[in-house]
């Protein structure tokens, strides 16, 4: 009984076990399967989308269509495989004209609109360094007739044009001024067939995949497509690529060929070069950015040479002492009856040329002052530069800014004249204009110098050519502003940005690098006053105050005030116009180099150069230490 007993309750105890045994088994099974599933699912999809390094996937969302000149290129490439209407719903049409934009080259600043058919843009040069960016958005005429606002870009003369058919400036800035003028051949015609081939074999690859029995095929096309995609990375020039790249690109051209000779899916080779034509798009905008942002960083910085002149003239102004740098003629500086100059600068070099060109072709020099107001970081350089060089017997006192004490005003800071480009543009035409203008730190001269009536204000990028005596006895007729006009501009094409009311419309817009300013007829005015008025309007009409504040109150807070020099006084646009007329530059008396491409840059205007050249002293012995040959 017992046994029979522990006989079923031994049999109860096995049942259980061997369901949970049955139950393993089948979990096993089921993960055995599924493990070769899953695998087999995952290569399936590789398979049909696959791609290369570099190669957009099937899923990317094209973004753009092709141009007409390149479509035709790629499908002659193509051969027969594709029908000839494949891409024409991808060409690009004709983009309505954007009207009322401003670009500056970087940072976008402010908006202007006019309600004519020309439309007027302002912009300041950028000071911030941060690659360019682009705004296509239209704005709204009703919206900007009235106040300024919004987020523009520049541009400049229309003549060069980037792959959407857009002006290049408009995107880019003046970079693509320079870039037109400065190209340089590159010898790349290996380079650019073996990135034809890549296009058409990264085309054709997705389809030749799918079919199983060309596998031998898929598998050659994919290895020649990574060879050349590895050589590519590594060489820009036919003098990059490898010996054997001839080898490489007939081997690629027999894969070409052979996939061309197989019925493949069109719409799958369409859409793939789609892709490929958005990816090659962005990465040619994007060295187009990186290449504009390092133009601007080149122009907007101080060469490392400079830098190095500024510390050692100022270690060595400490090392010496400042008891040996007082000036002996320091009873010059407040004597109205000498003819002073007045020179904003930061810039050592620039500052002794202006110093030097005015000098070299003054009549008389002993009575010539000069005051360079500088900074404090540049101060004490500045100091053992003009004492340790002498022009003539003309007399130079270095003033740091900073330091001057003024009634009711802060310490003031350094702010060089300001320059804007100013953009015209219409359906079938587009200019752009540079404009130099007084800063905030000008309109402080009246108080800087009390007992001085008149005086002459040159820009730091100014080279003379003739004596300037003759200034001192023009009779401007009650004017303050002795300026030589800017007719390309007049104040009316200007009036969404200055206002309806206050000025004659009809008035051209004027020029600072050269001024002659009546100081006593100014403070009579009280011109800054009205300059700071008009001032605080804007900052209270925007809510913050822009950087093309100083234009628009300039030009107001002068309006009625400005004598027309002669344009033979001046000749503006050595910095950026690069067709200026030879004769024209010698019969000038003084040349402005206004815009980015300053003669002391490496960047700047190779024919234009020697002009400023010729009044630097190149044989000084901290230049020599600090390699400067501009």
């Amino acid at each position: 009984m017992k046994g029979g007993v522990g006989g079923g309750s031994g049999a109860s105890a096995f049942i259980p076990a061997k369901r949970r045994w049955r139950g393993l088994v089948i979990g096993v099974l089921g993960l055995v399967i599924l493990s070769m599933l899953v695998p087999l699912v995952f290569l399936l999809g590789l398979y049909n989308g696959f791609h290369t390094p570099g190669y957009p996937s099937d899923t990317q969302n094209s973004k753009s269509g092709f141009q007409p000149g390149h479509v035709d290129d790629i499908i002659r490439k193509l051969g027969p495989t594709l029908p000839k209407d494949v891409f024409q719903n991808y060409a690009i049409k004709p983009q309505k004209e954007v009207k009322g934009f401003i670009h500056d080259s970087q940072e976008v600043k402010g908006v202007i609109h006019d309600s004519q058919e020309v439309k007027g843009f302002i912009h300041e040069e950028a000071k911030d360094l941060q690659p360019p960016k682009v705004d296509t958005r239209p704005t709204h005429s009703h919206e900007n007739s009235t106040k300024v606002g919004g987020r523009v870009q520049a541009a400049r003369r229309m003549t060069v044009m980037d792959e959407s058919g857009k002006p290049c400036e408009w995107k880019f800035g003046s970079y693509c001024i320079w870039r037109q003028e400065n190209r340089e051949v590159i010898k790349d015609s290996m380079v650019k067939k073996l990135k034809d081939q890549l296009f058409v074999a990264r085309a054709y690859y997705p389809s030749i995949a799918k079919l199983p029995s060309q596998s031998q095929l898929s598998q050659e096309l994919k290895q020649n497509i990574q060879e050349l995609e590895r050589v590519l990375s590594e060489s820009t020039t036919d003098l990059d690529l490898p010996a054997q790249i001839e080898k490489k690109s007939l081997k690629m051209e027999a894969a070409i060929t052979k996939a061309k000779s197989f019925h493949v899916d069109c719409n799958n080779v369409d859409k793939k070069l789609r892709q490929i034509f958005d990816l090659t798009e962005d990465e040619a905008n994007f060295h187009m950015k990186q290449s504009a942002f390092l133009f601007q960083l080149a122009v907007q910085t101080m060469p490392k040479t400079q830098h190095c002149l500024s510390m050692q003239l100022t270690v060595e102004y400490f090392r010496i002492g400042s008891t040996d740098l007082e000036p002996s003629q320091a009873e010059k500086y407040a004597d109205p009856t000498l003819n002073h100059y007045i020179i904003f600068s930061n810039n050592i070099l620039a500052s002794s040329v202006v110093i030097n060109s005015t000098v070299m072709h003054a009549k008389e020099s002993g009575n010539q002052v000069f005051h360079v107001l500088t900074d404090g970081e540049n101060y004490f350089a500045m100091k053992l530069w003009f004492s340790r060089n002498s022009y003539k017997e003309a007399t130079v006192e270095v003033l740091n800014v900073e330091h001057i004490k003024l009634n009711d005003h802060k310490n003031a800071t350094l702010v060089l004249p300001q320059e804007f480009r100013v953009s015209f543009r219409t359906l079938t035409h587009s200019r752009t204009e540079y404009i130099s203008m007084f800063s905030h730190l000008h309109y402080l001269l009246p108080e800087i110098f009390k007992n001085l009536e008149k005086v002459v204000v040159l820009e730091a990028d100014v080279v003379v050519q003739r004596d300037l005596s003759a200034l001192w006895s023009l009779d401007m007729g009650g004017k303050v502003n002795g300026a030589v006009q800017f007719c390309q501009v007049r104040l009316g094409e200007l009036k969404s940005f200055l206002g309806e009311n206050g000025y004659d419309q009809n008035d051209c817009s004027w020029m600072s690098g050269l001024n002659v300013i009546d100081l006593a007829k100014w403070r009579e005015l009280d011109l800054s006053r009205t300059f700071r008025s008009l001032v605080r309007e804007q900052k209270s009409m925007q809510g913050r105050s822009t950087d093309t504040t100083a234009l628009r109150a300039s030009l107001l807070t002068f309006q009625g005030q400005v004598y027309a020099l002669d344009d033979s006084w001046s000749l503006y646009g050595l910095g950026h116009d690069y067709k200026l007329n030879a004769q024209d530059i010698e019969n000038a008396a003084t040349l402005h180099y206004n815009g980015y491409l300053k003669p002391w840059l490496e960047l700047g205007i190779p024919k234009y150069k020697a002009h400023w050249k010729k009044f630097l002293d190149r044989e000084d012995l901290f230049l020599s230490k600090c390699n400067i040959n501009p």
